[in-house]
């Protein structure tokens, strides 16, 4: 929006502006470099004012619907084409949000105040008020017109987001659960995107973790919540995770943030990466501000108003107390394709610190994340019914390495991705001849698919890491009692290893191999103390 009006009023290419934008790095000091020295005609007539640009960016702000992105470069068009070299540049950089002063918030909240309060006694009362309504212009103007007494009477107020309370992070159940102080409420922490959903009148406004204003990108999720909230008057926070709509798993987090930002083709975006929403607080309800309400009152209510179903859910959660409790609940967190889990205080001070970063939410996740090197060539052992757009065919393989010292194939991961529409089109032909009614002997899994196969195709898969599983085969009981080792979001590459017979492929002694390098990756980089 910023490079076409800059386009307009300079007569310059649009091209040529993006080129200045990368050779400066900063898009207002590139408005500023193509303004100098040029004589804007017919639009510097007069000077700007303040209220004016005031004016404008306000009117940009609140346009929405067909037709607001031309009304937004015009706008800005116009605001840009009265200013100075020097004033373009600070209209540019507030127009994107990236005025660069090295001010933070909490600079602000001082010299609030110091100049229109009682001094610093003042700030907590000040910081309260921004943290519930994330907006430091409405906290300014409402303590300039009404005084310090104003400020302390702030509500929490549906459409004004509250900013997030953050968690501190560990990765020792023990000393979790010593900051819990014994016991503490476990729950996945899905690899999405955290929103804070806003419903007033069955009006659904969105923002994300940084506040902004998403309701657009996320069309799918106003029926969703519509239809499975009840209450009309609510803020809740949940993650939105991308949902493959052939076999249901859990997808990375990078796919769902393809979506954001597009506004063309949205229906077909919706249609190939839907979201689920996973319920994890409740904020505010008719009135009632439940912040200032412990967890685990806060998580009861929650649950009273959500009607779950198959994208709508809780997030889930159990009460732990011991620290195999914890590891035994993040291998399945990671099984079922979460990044870890978030341990909260459910005690009497377990209140939503809105703003803050605290022990009252503590990240627990795996301290080994690396990449997979290489890719693995692993054997269909069986296969799950495909739906929607993958009925008819098969939405995803279970896959399993071989493992050669008791000549058994033990699974490695359920894949679905990667497969191309004349892929999944051959795969029931391709198969056919492999299908068998029940287990084959030589095939060692825990899971049970719609169709059993005996292994024969070897298929190249590649994954984000190797991580232990409570529910695959591969490497059962080789580095942990009770856990086996699973390839983290797999994917099919297109090859098809023809020239390999099943035990050619991969071998569980492989993959622990692997894992155990992922270790010592990460050892390797973790810093040494100084003796």
């Amino acid at each position: 929006m910023a490079i076409k009006a800059l386009a307009i009023v300079t007569a310059a290419k649009e091209s040529r502006i993006a080129d200045e934008y990368r050779r400066r790095g900063d898009l207002g000091d590139a408005a500023e470099a193509l303004l100098a020295g040029k004589t804007q005609v017919g639009l510097r007539n007069e000077r700007l004012t303040v209220e004016e640009v005031y004016g404008v960016l306000d009117r940009i702000a609140e346009s929405s619907g067909p037709g607001s992105v031309e009304s937004k470069i015009r706008q800005l068009t116009l605001l840009v084409g009265k200013a100075s070299s020097m004033e373009a540049k600070y209209v540019v950089r507030t127009a994107l949000g990236r005025l660069r002063l090295g001010v933070a918030d909490m600079t602000l909240l001082d010299a609030l105040a110091h100049a229109l309060a009682e001094g610093k006694e003042s700030k907590p009362v000040l910081e309260q008020a921004y943290n519930r309504s994330s907006d430091l212009g409405f906290v300014a103007k409402a303590l300039a017109s009404d005084g310090i007494d104003a400020i302390k009477s702030f509500k929490v107020t549906v459409g004004r987001p509250i900013r997030p309370m953050l968690a501190e992070r560990l990765s020792d159940p023990q000393e979790i659960l010593e900051k819990m102080n014994g016991s503490a409420a476990a729950e996945y922490k899905y690899d999405g995107l955290r929103i804070q959903a806003h419903l007033s009148s069955r009006k659904v406004t969105l923002f994300s973790r940084r506040l902004e204003n998403i309701t657009d990108q996320f069309p799918d999720l106003h029926a969703l919540l519509n239809q499975g909230i009840v209450g009309d008057d609510l803020i809740l926070e949940g993650e939105a995770v991308p949902v493959d709509p052939s076999t249901g798993e859990l997808l990375p987090f990078q796919l769902v943030s393809q979506r954001r930002g597009r506004k063309y083709e949205l229906e077909r975006t919706i249609q190939e990466i839907p979201v689920a929403l996973f319920a994890f607080d409740l904020l505010y309800d008719n009135g009632v501000d439940y912040t200032q309400l412990e967890f685990p009152r806060r998580r009861e209510a929650l649950e009273k108003i959500i009607r779950r179903s198959e994208k709508l859910d809780l997030s889930r959660q159990i009460i732990v107390n011991k620290p195999e409790q914890l590891d035994d609940f993040m291998q399945q967190a990671v099984a079922d394709g979460c990044e870890g889990l978030m341990i909260k205080s459910i005690g009497p001070d377990s209140i939503y610190k809105a703003g803050a970063r605290g022990w009252g939410w503590i990240k627990y996740k795996r301290e080994y994340k690396s990449e997979m090197q290489d890719a693995v060539d692993l054997v269909v052992v069986g296969a799950f019914a495909g739906r929607g757009r993958r009925g008819g065919t098969y939405g995803a393989l279970l896959l399993a390495a071989y493992d050669g010292k008791d000549d058994v194939f033990r699974t490695a991961c359920k894949c679905g991705s990667g497969f191309k529409d004349e892929d999944l089109a051959k795969l029931p032909d391709i198969l056919e001849k492999f299908k068998i009614s029940h287990r084959h002997p030589r095939v060692d899994s825990k899971i049970v698919p719609d169709t059993w196969f005996v292994p024969g195709l070897v298929l190249e898969v590649i994954g984000a890491e190797i991580t232990l599983s409570p529910i695959h085969t591969c490497g059962l009981n080789s580095i942990r009692p009770g856990a086996g080792l699973a390839i983290r979001f797999p994917r099919f590459t297109g090859k098809y290893r023809t020239e390999k017979s099943p035990e050619d492929a991969t071998t569980t002694r492989e993959i622990i191999e692997m894992y155990r390098s992922q270790l010592k990756q990460l050892s390797q980089t973790q810093p040494v103390e100084a003796a």
